[in-house]
């Protein structure tokens, strides 16, 4: 851990900066491709979190940086991707694309291959079941608050059937 870390307050920047590191210890390809950015902040938009500003030090190293500390970062990265027009935010898109953290490998590291990957297994299973019970929830409601065009083609055409109907039957009554 950098001496900057260690003396730090744990917060979800902290936390993000080490996990990081930790994935940029072992890739000295990726850190020299950062090392080139010294200085230059970006801005990580995760969901249900407060936006996290890290700024790059030397040998590539990520470091808390403030979110108040002025000045609009070089790259801001959230679900959808990485924005910024400048160098840093085309390295974090480079990044983003090649960079691949197995974290079923860093579970092992703590609590053994077995267990790494039953964890693992599950929590892709969880994530999957996430996916589909939102997907089916979103059906749900597009079936039910939504009327669908076909469906409203229909409805409009037995309309006109019935109305075709009411005038025949209004004229033999008078």
């Amino acid at each position: 851990m950098s001496e900057t870390l260690s003396g730090a307050k744990a917060t979800p920047a902290v936390a993000f900066c080490f996990v990081l590191n930790q994935l940029l210890a072992r890739e000295t390809w990726a850190r020299e491709r950062l090392e080139r950015h010294v200085g230059q902040s970006a801005e990580f938009r995760p969901p249900f979190l407060p936006p996290i500003r890290v700024q790059i030090e030397a040998g590539g190293r990520l470091e808390p940086g403030r979110i108040n500390s002025g000045g609009e970062p070089a790259a801001l990265v959230t679900l959808e991707g990485v924005s910024g027009e400048g160098a840093l935010a085309d390295e974090l898109r480079y990044l983003a694309k090649h960079l691949r953290w197995d974290f079923e490998e860093e579970l092992a590291r703590v609590m053994g291959d077995v267990a790494a990957e039953r964890l693992g297994k599950t929590m892709r299973s969880l994530v999957r079941w996430q996916t589909d019970a939102a997907q089916r929830v979103t059906e749900a409601f597009a079936d039910y608050a939504l009327v669908r065009s076909e469906e409203l083609e229909q409805f409009a055409a037995d309309v006109e059937r019935l109305r075709s109907a009411i005038d025949k039957l209004e004229r033999r009554l008078v």
